[in-house]
């Protein structure tokens, strides 16, 4: 292939209005530059390309081969600069996400509902899972960011912010309202039927970490894969929950659910965005981070 690429863009466009006056005119060049860009091709390539007519420049069967391949990849790269345009001025792109039930509900939704209203062009994509499985798909290159909870195992390529507090809590309902206003220990709890997330979430590990802080080993009667399940576990008595306290916000200012008090308070968590500082961001996603930054400074 000839090293000037400018060769064939003049040739593409002298094919394409079939005249070099024309070509000339969309290139803003001078005609006498179009005919010399067309005899350098001609002489590099040692075939004839175009036939002088009356009504202009007429393709040669060389020429129109040559076309139909050129036409192609032109015009993919006038497609690729306008997509690029659409990404830099974020009117077209992809933000992944990954995040869990909570985190999406109680923090991260408010951001993506202000987003699609700034960016309406770019597609959000969120991969729904608990914190140890969203860090992975962090490194596996599946997200651009995640939006978890502490604790979290750390590492080098690792950088991440707080953005809200969360706490921890046991809540019941009517059944066990003998409990209530009752100052308890957290040794008081293996006695009770307890409600938790079934599987490797960060609250689960946050919990029992800190309860055998305090000489308390739990054995969950029920293992439930979401906290809103926890919740309709505990308004029907069936145990004592341990969810986010944002979970079961409504039910507590209602009075129907209320919360164990004990002797020690369990520490609050907070949510935290977190990226792989390995990989650069795509604009979409460095934009939409940049919000939750902005908005989190303000508050």
């Amino acid at each position: 292939m000839i090293s000037n690429f400018e060769y064939y863009k003049v040739f593409y466009y002298v094919g394409k209005y079939n005249g070099i006056t024309a070509a000339a005119k969309v290139l803003s060049i001078s005609q006498p530059a179009v005919s010399q860009s067309i005899h350098q091709l001609e002489s590099s390539l040692g075939c004839t390309l175009f036939q002088r007519t009356s009504k202009g420049m007429k393709l040669t069967s060389e020429g129109n081969l040559l076309y139909r391949h050129v036409e192609k990849g032109y015009e993919q790269i006038e497609l690729g600069e306008q997509r690029l345009k659409q990404l830099l001025h974020l009117d077209a792109g992809e933000v992944r996400i990954g995040a869990s039930d909570m985190t999406l509900r109680f923090f991260l939704l408010p951001y993506l509902e202000k987003f699609h209203e700034l960016y309406p062009g770019i597609k959000v994509t969120v991969t729904n899972g608990p914190t140890p499985e969203t860090l992975s798909y962090l490194r596996d290159d599946r997200i651009d960011f995640g939006v978890i909870s502490s604790p979290f195992t750390e590492d080098s390529n690792l950088s991440f912010f707080p953005v809200s507090d969360i706490q921890d809590t046991f809540v019941a309902g009517r059944k066990f309202i003998p409990y209530k206003n009752r100052m308890l220990d957290f040794s008081d709890l293996q006695s009770m039927p307890l409600i938790f997330l079934e599987g490797k979430t960060s609250t689960t590990d946050y919990i029992h970490s800190f309860l055998e802080k305090h000489n308390t080993t739990l054995h969950p009667e029920f293992e439930l894969a979401t906290s809103d399940m926890i919740v309709q576990f505990a308004l029907r008595s069936l145990g004592v929950g341990c969810v986010v306290r944002d979970f079961a916000k409504e039910y507590l200012d209602s009075g129907v659910l209320f919360e164990l008090r004990f002797n020690k308070m369990i520490p609050k968590r907070q949510i935290c965005v977190v990226t792989d500082t390995s990989r650069s961001l795509s604009i979409a996603a460095d934009k939409l981070i940049q919000l939750i930054k902005n908005n989190y400074t303000q508050t």
